[in-house]
C-alpha cells in the first residue's frame, strides 16, 4: 500500500477529485486542511483510496 499526505494527495489530484476518491465533500477536504489535520491517503491494492487521521492519544487534554 502507498501512503502519502492528504496536502500531497490533493496536489496530486485536485481537491474536488480527492474528495470524490475518499468518499466526501471538497468542502471537508479544504477544512481537513485549513486545520492542518494529520491525515494519510492509503492507495489500497484494489485501487481505491483510504483515510486514516493520526492524533496524539488520549486526544482531549484534560483539566487537571
Amino acid at each position: 500500500m502507498n501512503e502519502t499526505s492528504l496536502a500531497a494527495f490533493v496536489a496530486e489530484k485536485g481537491q474536488s477529485e480527492a474528495a470524490r476518491l475518499l468518499g466526501v465533500t471538497a468542502p471537508a477536504i479544504h477544512k481537513a486542511l485549513s486545520a492542518k489535520r494529520d491525515i494519510r491517503v492509503l492507495q489500497l491494492p484494489a485501487g481505491g483510496f483510504e483515510a486514516k487521521e493520526l492524533r496524539p492519544f488520549p486526544s482531549q487534554k484534560n483539566a487537571a
